[in-house]
């Protein structure tokens, strides 16, 4: 026996529910002959009689009753079916929260989200600009931009990309104080780094490079201010690649210098994933964060 269309199923149900076929044809706004030739089709396929046709309608025989209850049960799964496949396609509106470090929710994630908007225009953006992952444990955001694996969990995680990071200056400190030609040359130029922080002291060290806390002239523990100090001048810093090259003000140097890549990883809380509305954008990140560690992205936006 064939697969049985569910259109059949739907008509024999509804027949037996309204018992006629003007009744079901109404309910369904379908003609009776199309029911008449459905409940036909039905009965030649299983090889039995569902009906007993009279002047007073349609009457379930014995074995129409036997599959009444199963064909009904089977007719409203594949309606909650096409219910969910609609909602699926209707669902991709409303909001979604994105968590990002500092510097990627003000210089990465608003090029992005701009083309999501194009894409799906139904959505709209909350950007958290933090580090924390206790945001996503709070339901604080949907979705988080990390550059460490999550442990927690009751969180998942996707690793995207590698960004590479690079030591740079502005053009028009360059142009007035000279450009560093070899690691040991930083240790004439004023650096931009963290206060509280030895990260970046650590990594000179590992690179060969002895600074010390005093070394870097310029500190503060914001992200975007130690960028925009390093965009305006006030000596040499690290940054991601991408952004650098996406930045005309600027000049990356020392490309020879051993510095390490930053992973990156979308994160979300396990009760979420399953949101068509979340996983489109989470899906759309990982593609446009993919091309922006690739450089594709910081291109194409000159």
């Amino acid at each position: 026996m064939e697969d049985i269309d569910w259109n059949l199923i739907k008509s024999f149900v509804t027949v037996a529910e309204t018992g006629s076929l003007s009744a079901a044809a109404r309910k369904l706004s379908a003609s009776q002959p199309t029911l008449g030739r459905h409940i036909g089709e039905l009965e030649q396929a299983l090889g039995v009689t569902l009906f007993r046709r009279g002047r007073r309608g349609y009457a379930l025989t014995e074995a129409g009753a036997t599959l009444f209850e199963r064909g009904r049960a089977v007719s409203e799964q594949a309606s909650a079916f096409a219910l969910l496949a609609l909602g699926s396609v209707e669902a991709i509106e409303g909001t979604v929260r994105i968590a990002a470090s500092e510097v990627v929710a003000a210089y990465v994630l608003p090029k992005m989200t701009a083309r999501l908007g194009i894409e799906e225009p139904g959505i709209e953006v909350e950007i958290v600009a933090s580090n924390q992952v206790e945001n996503l444990l709070r339901r604080d955001a949907d979705i988080a931009i990390r550059m460490v694996k999550p442990a927690q969990n009751e969180l998942t995680a996707r690793k995207v990309c590698d960004i590479k990071l690079c030591c740079c200056a502005a053009k028009s400190y360059l142009d007035q104080h000279g450009r560093p030609l070899k690691p040991a040359d930083l240790l004439d130029h004023p650096l931009i780094g963290f206060d509280r922080s030895d990260e970046m002291i650590r990594g000179f060290t590992q690179a060969g490079i002895p600074v010390t806390r005093s070394s870097f002239r310029f500190r503060a523990d914001n992200q975007i201010v130690l960028w925009e100090a390093l965009r305006a001048g006030n000596g040499v810093g690290l940054g991601q690649e991408p952004l650098a090259d996406s930045d005309p003000s600027l000049e990356k140097l020392l490309p020879g210098l051993p510095l390490p890549s930053l992973p990156v990883w979308l994160a979300m809380h396990r009760d979420v994933r399953t949101s068509v509305r979340i996983r489109r954008v989470a899906d759309f990140l990982y593609e446009e964060l993919k091309r922006y560690s690739a450089g594709a992205a910081a291109n194409s936006a000159r």
